[in-house]
């Protein structure tokens, strides 16, 4: 089995992951990449998960531009072409299943391929992007965003919180993936054969009480509930009970009256 092969999607698609995922917007999770977009161009659009970035970035190349949205689970495809209807734009997004590591599209298909929170997640993210080079016209733009877990950082001090990062990090690894990828977007793109990459970051914070009382509990619920809690306990990183006492500290730390939490989000656009 080889790495891609043998990498799995931590996170799973329980309603606790996608109300997180629905949060995400153009404006919230792609800034870095709207000043390229122009009507009339084609995008494609990776690890679509329920849509929301998807029909932003549709909205910003119409008239006259498409977008195809390709995720790795069908369920969620369903979800997002729902949602693109609500939106007026089923005309403008097309939808179909795909491995990042081998894109069924002709070289040179897009003008834009955009990937957030993707490469994280895949066994092998440098064949992931040469794929995505090699689908992107020449002159196009590959465009990619994802968490640095490492990285993320929170007030106030809760040392239950320190362990759940750690454990995070060792069932992601341990699952193929790599959670501290935004640093490793550039070295990535660099060792895909791009050679014009401009890199950049960007952060999400949480500091309002309806903020982070949302962003705790979502991560609670995934603490216990979630494909993640599956893969946590089924491989022995952890204890029902050790997910449970993670679960309680999201909730203090939620809380409180002056919490604060910060993920950094590493950025790449790629000449192709």
């Amino acid at each position: 089995m080889n790495a891609r092969e043998s990498a799995v999607y931590t996170h799973g698609h329980h309603e606790s992951v996608l109300r997180s995922h629905r949060w995400r917007t153009a404006a919230n999770s792609a800034a870095y990449l709207i000043g390229e977009l122009r009507p009339g161009m084609s995008v494609l659009d990776v690890g679509c998960g329920p849509g929301t970035i998807t029909a932003d970035l549709a909205e910003l190349v119409a008239p006259g531009g498409r977008v195809t949205a390709v995720d790795a689970a069908r369920d969620v495809l369903e979800q997002a072409a729902e949602y693109v209807r609500e939106r007026g734009l089923d005309g403008v997004v097309t939808f179909a299943t795909a491995d990042v590591h081998a894109l069924d599209f002709p070289d040179g298909s897009f003008d834009v391929v955009h990937a957030h929170q993707v490469l994280q997640h895949v066994g092998d993210p440098v064949q992931a992007l040469r794929e995505m080079r090699r689908v992107c016209r020449p002159g196009g733009i590959v465009a990619a965003r994802d968490a640095d877990y490492a990285a993320m950082t929170w007030y106030p001090a809760e040392p239950v919180l320190d362990e759940w990062l750690g454990l995070y990090r060792r069932v992601a690894r341990a699952n193929g993936g790599e959670p501290d990828a935004g640093r490793r977007l550039l070295s990535w793109a660099r060792a895909a054969g791009f050679t014009q990459v401009a890199s950049s970051a960007t952060a999400w914070c949480y500091a309002t009480p309806e903020e982070t009382a949302w962003w705790s509990g979502l991560w609670a619920e995934r603490t216990t509930a979630s494909a993640y809690a599956s893969l946590a306990t089924g491989a022995g990183h952890a204890t029902p009970a050790g997910l449970a006492a993670i679960a309680e500290a999201w909730h203090r730390w939620g809380a409180a009256p002056d919490a604060w939490f910060s993920v950094l989000n590493g950025e790449i656009l790629a000449r192709a």
